[in-house]
């Protein structure tokens, strides 16, 4: 899972947040620790520590004192959206910028993004 080049504390919450969206990791669920997690991926504790700051910081986990960290309600929704508009800078931005050079309209691009999807089921 260790990409070269990628800070690994973003990794790390990069993975912890994949579980919540598949639904692996439910909502109330409690998340591995910072020592599980620095066990599993074979790093340092203050890395992984790192990571799930970062989720604890975006209210995606919270802590129950004693007990440890746990999905925050409503973490699933809040990290859909997230991805959702990272997704439409990322693709669908570049993907109209280009269908506009082409003269391409709304309706071109659902048609030929309907092809291509029925192409793939078959």
């Amino acid at each position: 899972m260790i990409e070269e080049g990628r800070a690994l504390f973003l990794q790390i919450a990069e993975s912890v947040e994949d579980a919540i969206i598949d639904g692996s990791l439910a909502e109330e669920a409690q998340a591995p620790s910072t020592n599980e997690l620095a066990g599993f991926y074979r790093i340092n504790p203050a890395t992984a520590a790192k990571g799930i700051a970062m989720l604890t910081d975006k209210g995606v986990l919270y802590k129950r004192r004693g007990i440890g960290m746990f999905v925050a309600p409503g973490a699933r929704e809040l990290l859909l959206a997230e991805r959702r508009s990272a997704f439409a800078d990322r693709f669908v931005e570049p993907l109209l910028v280009e269908a506009r050079k082409l003269g391409l309209g709304p309706e071109d691009l659902t048609l030929l993004i309907h092809d291509r999807a029925s192409a793939r089921a078959d």
